[in-house]
């Protein structure tokens, strides 16, 4: 730990023998607190400021949203793997420090008032506001946050990676905790330690209403107690609850959260599916649901609220995260190893004909893990990203340097069966035999099968088409129809061959998370992001250069690097993008005129209830 602020005594002595002067070393200054930090620079608030510029300071308190969820739930405890948490409860607890919807990877001070860390990036201190509380009136203290840490990676394989090279938590004074690293260099470590939840120690380490001593590490029922500026108030086990702002929430007056958190009532009501939420939202039971099809968006909202003006359907602009969405392939299984039955796979499946018959044209074919952002690969690599690509250069495919990645284009009977064809020559290279009409392995005599897990009917839509495209070349796929809860069961477990539609979302500043996502390391473990099972050493080298990149230039270029290895590597079957969030509401609710350039619709967070339009649209 370095020693406190202090000038070294300058010694000096004449040397008789050179005439030089000289001079034992200075001690470095202790680093300077900060108010607030960024990735890319400088932030954008001084410290006096007292608001963010996209709320209305003066948004009225009041009002009710209600919410739909699919499937169930059967925990409140959001923390451990097992189990499925409410919908929610992200809304009971406060991290260390709260992001900027208008700037990409800054963060301000919330539990935190003030963050320094040294120029090595070697470790990070966090001093906690006097005023923070739980809700029960107790102060969150260092001890909640160091155990909060130590529960996380203790309970957490998800959690364990994010933090892995956090050696120690430390309690340095009364109100300030250090976040020790194992390394040095990594300019991100000390910004994610502030997105840390803080669990309420005290309580999870109590008595039960049941009479019995609580246990983190184990789901419950309990309403748990948080300090965020809602509150549990009421649920019905796996069916419904109902979040209630908390009037003397501590944090209300901080400048991270005036103008926001403006509703009374936040409430959640699960339903079977996807269609069955709709009909909830067209009958007046749900007041906001965020459109995730094509379909829905341009044929299912014509209802007489929606033309009478009741509902309003708006897009807001995507600007904050990229992404790659996929059908998965399990890597785990050996008939998905060979990268040309992967690559065969994609060339088998049509999406301009599904754009243009499903999506009535609105998406763009995903060629990108960070699609729509700055840091998708585009043409070929050069300067800085050429010269992290030839660091790893004997360990990818030779196309990275050669040629930009396209995905396979159809739409036409003449593209469709060029596409088909190269699938089946892909295929005999990989081994396999046409014979008849089935595609068969010479080693075990079966047909190429894929059974491809889906939670959602509308979907099936899409599938269907594939398989039939599948068929042609003598893949047989079996489409196997789960609850939301089995599936996230079989993922984890790593119990599936392809998954209908998986999202790997991105941010603008990706880092640590990426071992997660593609790391060897998460490949086997369950509940890892790294859904595929990705164990490549390129894919490895590079992550490091992204966590390690030392300024924003040289992290565009990794991430650039990385993003063409994994698409020439065919781990997964791209689908399409959208740049922008389709929301419908029922039209009782009002936003600043000025929205976040990075929060899409931001909802329910900077809204508030506008009185005038509920009554127009009919209180209920």
């Amino acid at each position: 730990m370095p020693a406190p602020a202090r000038f070294s005594t300058l010694i000096a002595a004449v040397c008789l023998t050179t005439g030089l002067l000289a001079a034992a070393p200075v001690r470095a200054a202790e680093p300077q607190w900060h108010h607030g930090g960024s990735l890319t620079g400088e932030v954008k608030y001084p410290p006096d400021f007292k608001h963010f510029d996209y709320v209305n300071p003066n948004a009225p308190k009041g009002g009710v949203v209600r919410y739909s969820a699919e499937g169930t739930f059967d925990t409140f405890n959001d923390l451990i793997p097992q189990g499925n948490p409410a919908a929610g409860l992200n809304l009971i607890y406060d991290n260390l420090m709260s992001p900027a919807a208008d700037e990409i990877s800054s963060e301000y001070g919330l539990i935190a008032e003030a963050f320094r860390y040294p120029d090595d990036f070697g470790w990070v201190e966090y001093r906690l506001r006097p005023q923070a509380r739980w809700h029960d009136g107790a102060p969150i203290t260092v001890d909640d946050v160091i155990w909060s840490f130590e529960k996380s990676v203790a309970l957490n394989p998800m959690q364990k990676r994010y933090y892995a090279n956090v050696k120690s938590a430390t309690k340095v004074a009364a109100d300030v905790v250090r976040f020790q690293f194992d390394e040095t260099g990594n300019r991100e470590l000390p910004k994610i330690m502030g997105q840390l939840t803080v669990y309420p120690r005290h309580w999870w380490e109590g008595i039960g209403k049941d009479g019995k001593p609580r246990d983190i590490a184990h789901g419950t029922l309990e309403p748990p107690l948080g300090s965020g500026p809602y509150k549990l108030k009421s649920f019905t086990a796996g069916r419904s609850l109902v979040f209630e702002r908390v009037p003397d929430y501590w944090g209300k007056d901080l400048p991270v959260a005036i103008g926001q958190n403006n509703f009374d009532e936040l409430r959640f009501e699960y339903y079977r599916n996807d269609i069955v939420e709709l009909e909830a939202f067209k009958g007046d039971q749900v007041d906001w649901r965020t459109e995730s099809s094509s379909r829905n968006w341009n044929t299912a909202y014509d209802f007489p609220a929606r033309r009478d003006g009741k509902v309003v359907l708006e897009k807001f602009a995507r600007r904050s995260s990229g992404g790659m969405q996929a059908f998965i392939l399990n890597l785990r299984l050996p008939k998905f190893q060979d990268p040309r039955v992967r690559q065969a796979l994609n060339y088998a499946f049509d999406f301009e004909e599904m754009n243009k018959n499903f999506f009535f044209g609105e998406y763009e074919r995903n060629n990108s893990y960070f699609a729509p952002t700055e840091l998708a690969a585009t043409g070929l690599p050069a300067g800085q990203e050429l010269a992290i690509l030839e660091t790893v250069r004997d360990l990818v495919p030779p196309e990275v340097f050669t040629r930009e990645f396209k995905n396979p284009v159809g739409g036409s009977p003449q593209a469709v069966r060029a596409n088909l064809i190269e699938a089946v020559r892909l295929l005999k290279e990989a081994g396999y035999e046409l014979r008849g009409t089935q595609m068969i392995d010479p080693r075990t005599n079966a047909q190429l099968s894929i059974e491809i897990l889906t939670t959602s009917p509308a979907f099936e839509r899409i599938i269907v088409p594939y398989r039939e495209s599948l068929k042609r070349i003598g893949v047989d796929m079996v489409v196997r129809s789960i609850d939301q809860s089995q599936f996230i069961n079989r993922v984890r477990n790593r119990d599936f061959e392809m998954l209908e539609a998986s999202t790997i979302a991105q941010s603008l500043s990706p880092g640590n998370e990426q071992r997660n996502f593609f790391g060897s390391a998460a490949a086997d473990q369950p509940g890892s992001g790294n859904n595929a099972g990705i164990k490549n050493a390129a894919v490895d080298k590079l992550i490091d250069r992204i966590i390690f990149a030392k300024d924003r230039a040289e992290l565009v270029a990794a991430t650039k690097a990385l993003d063409r290895v994994l698409l020439w590597n065919h781990f997964v079957i791209p689908q399409w993008t959208f740049g922008y969030q389709r929301t419908a509401r029922w039209d009782r609710f009002a936003h600043p005129e000025k929205m976040p350039e990075y929060g899409a619709a931001s909802f329910p967070t900077i809204w508030w209830w506008d009185a005038e339009k509920a009554a127009r649209t009919g209180n209920r």
